[in-house]
């Protein structure tokens, strides 16, 4: 006999259930792809912080990071938040699974972090702080948007309230 709550099976639940699994897996994939073969993106992410296929403003290359050390600390740290994120997608979609009520919120924690990862770190300080958007080489803008918005309809689906949710209020 198990205490944990039960989420209804509907059709929301499964919409959530499927579309969170969706974005673990892409973050799993993610994150092995950059452990396995670790000196891909450590290139993109070097020539990010470096700044050097940019239109070279005196205005902006003080913000360049030339510290192999600082961009290989930077590129780990990418990692190991692409790895938790990974790990709390699985776990929100085994919760989903269950029907354990806390999917929702592990769900969310996990759509956050990738959320916060292509949003803020890859749109907003690669693109932006970075001037990312400069380079015609290294500009990752594209596919970080994609996943930033993929993620956030996920969270829209994974938040919705549910049947029961909507008669309480």
């Amino acid at each position: 006999m198990s205490t944990t709550p039960r989420t209804p099976r509907t059709a929301l639940a499964l919409s959530a259930t499927l579309l969170t699994a969706t974005v673990a897996l892409y973050m799993v994939l993610v994150a092995f792809g950059n452990i396995t073969d670790f000196g891909t993106n450590q290139q993109f992410v070097q020539h990010v912080l470096a700044m050097d296929t940019t239109f070279k403003d005196e205005d902006l290359m003080w913000r360049a990071v030339t510290s192999k050390g600082l961009q290989d600390a930077a590129y780990v740290a990418i990692i190991v938040w692409e790895t938790i994120a990974a790990l709390v997608l699985v776990f929100g979609t085994w919760l989903w699974f269950r029907g354990d009520d806390r999917a929702r919120r592990f769900s969310t924690y996990g759509l956050l972090m990738v959320m916060l990862l292509f949003g803020a770190g890859f749109i907003g300080i690669g693109g932006e702080w970075f001037a990312m958007w400069q380079s015609g080489d290294w500009n990752g803008l594209e596919a970080a948007t994609r996943a930033f918005l993929f993620s956030g309809v996920v969270l829209l689906v994974v938040n919705l309230p549910s049947a029961g949710e909507r008669k309480a209020s």
